[in-house]
């Protein structure tokens, strides 16, 4: 399997499996157990048709390191999007690459959902008086609340500016001082402020979609690269309860992604492998 594993076509650094070409790029990390350590692993795909692209060995999860990851697949297949999860270092680098960003809409509805049902209990009292400090109505901030998880649901590019008010409304919130924790005000600036900035990457494939053809549409979410770690990585990964050898478990879940991309195809021809 090992030997197999090492002829898959695109092992080398500006390749991907099979020589795909798609506009949108998915990607995301995950971890395995090697020899009692945790390995960092890489795994990209094409966020259209869920064609795993790559698997690759990452020394660290800082922007840098995933930038220079990620440049020569995205190169490669030609891409004009990226679509991954919220992770600030993504965000990073689709920017330094120059590509439109698709933050996955599932986990940022989820993160925004609990926030705002935690908030919603604290609020109408104003439990620690910052919303009255600031100028800031407790019964309009529970009201504010609600309509993000209105709007976190519709997410419409246009109502980013509903959003920017809601925003102005906490703005004279004063930031904690070292050592301090930050006030309930506060919290809702950093709330209201973040899905501000946030929203273009957000809502980025329903523009996407309007211009691209139906066979390149985007669904919002990174489900793509999700189900490629569940089958390709963990599913082999949790059978075997760990690797001893960090090269045989980076080549044995490439082997079985490659695999993985001719279910749809009649199956792959193991014999290019294995001849």
């Amino acid at each position: 399997m090992q030997a197999a594993a090492r002829r898959i076509p695109g092992m080398k650094r500006e390749q991907v499996f099979g020589g795909v070409k798609t506009k949108a790029v998915g990607g995301d990390l995950t971890s395995v157990k090697c020899a009692g350590k945790w390995l960092h692993l890489g795994i990209s795909v094409d966020a259209i048709s869920g064609l795993s692209l790559a698997i690759d060995e990452l020394g660290a999860e800082d922007a840098q390191t995933l930038l220079e990851w990620m440049e020569p697949i995205a190169a490669s297949v030609g891409a004009e999007i990226l679509v991954t999860d919220d992770a600030d270092a993504l965000k990073t680098v689709a920017d330094e690459l120059g590509l439109e960003h698709q933050v996955c809409e599932s986990h940022v509805k989820r993160n925004t959902q609990d926030l705002i049902n935690e908030l919603c209990q604290k609020v109408v009292q104003d439990e620690d008086g910052s919303l009255k400090a600031c100028g800031a109505d407790p019964r309009q901030a529970e009201a504010d609340l609600l309509r993000l998880g209105e709007l976190i649901v519709s997410r419409k590019p246009e109502e980013v500016k509903e959003i920017q008010e809601m925003h102005q409304r906490y703005i004279k919130a004063a930031p904690p001082r070292k050592g301090e924790r930050a006030s309930l005000a506060y919290r809702l600036r950093r709330l209201f402020g973040d899905r501000c900035k946030l929203w273009s990457r957000l809502t980025g494939y329903r523009t996407w979609n309007e211009s691209h053809d139906d066979h390149e549409h985007l669904d919002g979410t990174n489900n793509a690269c999700e189900r490629a770690i569940g089958w390709w990585v963990k599913e082999r990964y949790r059978s075997m309860r760990g690797y001893k050898v960090p090269a045989n478990a980076l080549r044995v879940s490439r082997l079985i992604a490659w695999c993985g991309n001719f279910l749809d195809q009649g199956g792959a021809n193991l014999a290019t492998l294995i001849a």
